[in-house]
Formats: C-alpha cells, structure tokens, sequence
C-alpha cells in the first residue's frame, strides 16, 4: 500500500496526468525491447535468488562463503566481455543463487516466525518496484537522473553510520533508521537506476545482462529492508502481547 501511496505522490508532483502516458512515445521501438529483455532476465534472477534462498534451508549453506562468492560472481561478470553473453547470463544466474543462500538466514527466521511476513514483503517489494519503475518511465527523460548524487551521498552517509555502531555500539533508534533511511535510499535508486538504464539505450548501450543486475541488487537491498522492518514490528507487538498477558 505504501508504494502505491508513494508512486501516485511522486506522479502528481512530476505533472502526470494522461498526457504523460505519453511520453511512452519518447522510448523508441528499439529501447522498448530491450527493457522487456531487462525485466525477463531480472525475473530469472529473482527466481534464481528464491533457489539459492531454498537451498540453504535444505542444507544450510548461507553465509560469508555465499556471500563472497556473489561478489566475486558479479565482478567476474562485469568484467567479461559484452559479447560472451552465455558466460554472463550464467554468472548473473550465479550471483543471483548465492545472494539468495546469503539471505536465507533472513528468510528462513522469517518463515519460522511467520510465513505471513515473508509473502507480505515479497508482495510489497514488488509493487514498491513496479510503482516506482513505472514512474521512472512516465516522467520526462532525465527527470530523476539529477537525485544520483544525493543517493550517493545517502550511500555514504549509510556506510558511515554503519561502521560507527560497529566500533562504539548502535542504539535501537540509529538501527531503525539506517533501516528506514536505506529503504528510502534504496527505492530512490530504483526510479534513478530506471532512467538511467534507458537513457543509456537511447545511445546504445543494450547490455540487458548488466542493467538486469543493476536492477536486481536494487530488488534485493529494498526487499532485505523491507522484510527486517516487518519483522522488526511483528516481534514488537508479540513482546507487547506478552506483556500484557503477563
């Protein structure tokens, strides 16, 4: 509900209105084929990754070692050449399995808490993604591309946060908001990442299998965000129940 809310808020501060379904007419032919290639492949990722995530509740493999060897999959995937197409999709597909084994931690707490909340975050991740790419694609060309450096910024400002609570110790309310923080950094990337992805293939560059991946850690960072939030305020309420009962 909240990415619907957010993706007509975004839509009525940028002008649209019927006349700027219109500017589906400024992505060519060419472009347009390209981003449905884009999607495709960022699906067998996602499906990749719920493998990976599987995969670990069977035998338990998530952890560092998964975790390194996704990052080692995505920089031996990028740089491979464009043309080894094959050897990308199947590193891509890699990453994807590994990264899902890396968040099976994650899922499977979940699942054992309740199956609700990782259905609940899939679905709202989903919708908070197509939302928020649909309104990268209905705003004026270059619209959003200007708010990259003050993700950037975000990014950093995240990073930083991060390595103080590890030295001096966080508290519960500097957790929540790089939680809250990240999320709205990380949906920021998602309408960013969009444009960019088609500004890009307005000059030519249709490498689908890079842009898929650049999409797809955009996926994976909103939905980990998202699914720590609702589990977060689930045990919340359970230790308030308790309380009260006690």
């Amino acid at each position: 509900m909240e990415g619907f809310t957010s993706f007509f808020e975004a839509s009525r501060r940028s002008g649209w209105s019927y006349e700027s379904l219109k500017n589906f007419r400024q992505i060519s032919p060419v472009v347009q084929t390209h981003l449905k290639q884009v999607y495709l492949t960022l699906y067998s990722a996602l499906v990749a990754s719920a493998i990976g995530a599987y995969l670990h509740i069977l035998w338990n493999i998530g952890g560092f070692l998964t975790t390194l060897g996704c990052m080692g999959s995505m920089v031996w995937l990028l740089s491979t050449s464009p043309y080894k197409e094959h050897k990308r999709l199947a590193l891509l597909m890699a990453a994807s399995v590994f990264q899902g084994a890396s968040i099976g931690p994650l899922i499977e707490l979940a699942i054992d808490f309740d199956t609700s909340i990782l259905v609940s975050a899939t679905i709202g991740c989903a919708v908070a993604f197509g939302c928020f790419s649909a309104a990268a694609m209905l705003a004026r060309r270059r619209e959003y591309l200007y708010l990259a450096g003050l993700l950037s910024s975000g990014v950093s400002i995240l990073f930083w946060l991060h390595f103080a609570s590890s030295i001096f110790g966080g508290s519960l309310a500097l957790f929540k908001f790089e939680l809250y923080f990240g999320l709205l950094v990380f949906v920021g990337y998602i309408v960013v990442d969009t444009q960019d992805i088609i500004e890009k293939a307005h000059y030519g560059d249709l490498d689908y299998v890079k842009h898929s991946l650049t999409l797809f850690v955009d996926f994976i960072a909103v939905f980990v965000r998202i699914l720590i939030i609702m589990l977060k305020n689930a045990s919340d309420k359970e230790e308030k129940k308790r309380k009260r009962r006690n």
